[in-house]
């Protein structure tokens, strides 16, 4: 239950603070004087947009704070029966929202504002013929939520195993068309018969092939130096008998044994270097076919293009396997469909289960609003698919006039006829759902006289069990409210402000009074 609203620099509001009741309480007010601005702010408190347009000009923030009685629950925890939600506007446009000081999200804000009120705008009448609408008000009324969130979660594994099973569809589609490209690519790596670190190889061979003549001059060369009469090791095998100091003789040993060794590799080397162009071609001609692959497949090493090989025999792979998983993706996708079909079916028998209800008990309640001949039928059909709201087609079929059939709502209903129409669902969905306020805002529009004071008594009638405030330009809907609010304005030396003020039971006989006489 709503209990108090502060607002400070909304629109044309400096300062507003005014406590609210049980019961039935009715808003009004001369036309303009400001009743849609205290239900905007109300809407802002409860997580609509925000716009900086309606901060007071001249100021740089405005604040609305509503206090509810009632348990609620936000993040998952329980809040204490006084909620205080509290919504901040600066004109640098930063919005902010507190529930008991505690800041919250947008989305959180506006899943607890459910919970706690509904407002009912002039607009929202016109909903009464939209689609949407009009299935979630067979909803409110069937009390469906499981079957509702089974569908849900249905649903969403259902578009994933399609989107899935489409994907892969169009890559085989793909990969179809690049099989022969893809395999080609593949042989033409494998044939090739890439070993890492060949390139390394083929290319010190080369060296060596290229420059045997040179190579095997400046060995010679070296033996020459190292193992002729005069060369480095005579030289050390004399020094070495000449010596007699033991340790110097070791060294020179040592030295000798190590340059023996270098002169056996040398040779070694000699002896395999050799001319051969035979070989020589065979070492630039794999270079080339080498060099060839990395330019067209544009990388650097062979080392690239073995993981190039194997990434095309992996593609080739799941190519040759992807009728498999295409079978596999499209019994998962059946088997979704087969799952989703059954929550659906349970979801349209538990809309099928309230039809009659609700269409007796619009009867009833629109023959009390002078319909006497009205005819209400709530028509279930089944969808070419399946929807994010089930696989029905709920229509509100009505009919006014006697021998008249029945049609869709927004086909045969007068602006006062939609007006009646929507205050009995609104009453019917309250006394389903156990909401603790709702706010209508001119729901009586089209309205007059005897009418229009039955629609004040349905209004009376369901604050016998929640909080009811209407605001209403007729005296009929006025009459019944327990509490009486005015709404007007006043001119300032700067401007002019709006304000509201509770009535005292002479005045709001005297504001009854008023409205007649008008």
């Amino acid at each position: 239950m709503l209990t108090h609203l502060h607002i400070r620099n909304y629109a044309l509001i400096s300062h507003l603070d005014i406590d609210f009741h049980e019961g039935f309480s009715v808003m009004t007010g001369e036309t303009g004087a400001g009743k849609s601005i205290i239900l905007g702010a109300l809407n802002l408190v409860m997580g609509a947009r925000a716009d900086t347009k309606a901060i007071t000009e001249g100021e740089d923030k405005c604040i609305i704070e509503a206090t509810f009685l009632g348990d609620k629950a936000t993040r998952g925890e329980a809040i204490g029966k006084e909620i205080i939600i509290r919504r901040e506007l600066s004109s640098n446009g930063r919005s902010r929202s507190f529930v008991n000081d505690e800041v919250v999200t947008q989305a959180e804000l506006k899943a607890l504002a459910r919970e706690l009120i509904d407002i009912h705008s002039q607009h929202e009448s016109l909903l009464i013929g939209d689609d949407l609408f009009q299935i979630q008000v067979v909803d409110a009324i069937a009390g469906n939520a499981s079957e509702r969130e089974a569908y849900a979660t249905a649903y969403t594994a259902y578009l994933q195993a399609t989107a899935a099973l489409r994907e892969a569809q169009a890559l085989a589609k793909k990969a179809q068309a690049d099989a022969d490209y893809l395999q080609w690519q593949y042989n033409q790596l494998e044939e090739a018969q890439l070993v890492a670190g060949e390139m390394e190889e083929l290319e010190q061979e080369e060296y060596r092939l290229s420059h045997a003549e040179e190579i095997q001059a400046a060995l010679a060369q070296a033996l020459q130096q190292l193992d002729s009469d005069n060369g480095a090791l005579s030289l050390i095998h004399s020094t070495r008998l000449a010596d007699a100091d033991s340790t110097l003789a070791e060294r020179l040993d040592s030295v000798e044994i190590e340059l023996k060794d270098i002169v056996s590799d040398i040779q070694r080397i000699y002896d395999r270097t050799e001319r051969d162009p035979m070989r020589l071609e065979q070492v630039q001609e794999r270079i080339s076919m080498l060099q060839t692959l990395m330019k067209k497949h544009r990388v650097l090493t062979v080392e690239e293009l073995i993981t190039l090989r194997d990434e095309f025999a992996q593609q080739v792979q799941r190519i040759e396997n992807i009728d498999e998983d295409l079978e596999r993706l499209k019994r998962e996708g059946d088997e979704a469909k087969r799952l989703l079909g059954e929550v659906a079916t349970q979801l349209t028998h538990s809309r099928q289960g309230v039809c009659d209800k609700i269409a007796l008990n619009l009867v009833n309640a629109m023959i009390k609003l002078g319909v006497p001949h009205a005819k209400v039928a709530v028509d279930i059909q089944p969808t070419d698919d399946f929807t994010e709201t089930g696989r029905d087609n709920v229509q509100f079929m009505f009919a006014a006039n006697l021998n008249q059939s029945l049609r869709r709502v927004a086909e045969v209903a007068s602006g006062g006829e939609i007006s009646r129409l929507m205050l009995c669902i609104k009453a019917l969905i309250a006394s389903s759902n156990g909401l603790p306020t709702i706010i209508f805002d001119e729901i009586d529009t089209g309205v007059s006289g005897s009418i229009a004071s039955q629609m004040g008594e349905i209004m009376r009638q369901m604050a016998d069990a929640r909080q009811i405030i209407a605001i209403t330009h007729l005296p009929q809907v006025a009459a019944r409210g327990e509490h009486h609010y005015l709404v007007y304005k006043e001119d300032t030396a700067v401007r002019t402000e709006t304000h509201i003020r509770a009535l005292t039971p002479k005045e709001h006989a005297a504001e009854i009074e008023k409205m007649l006489i008008v």
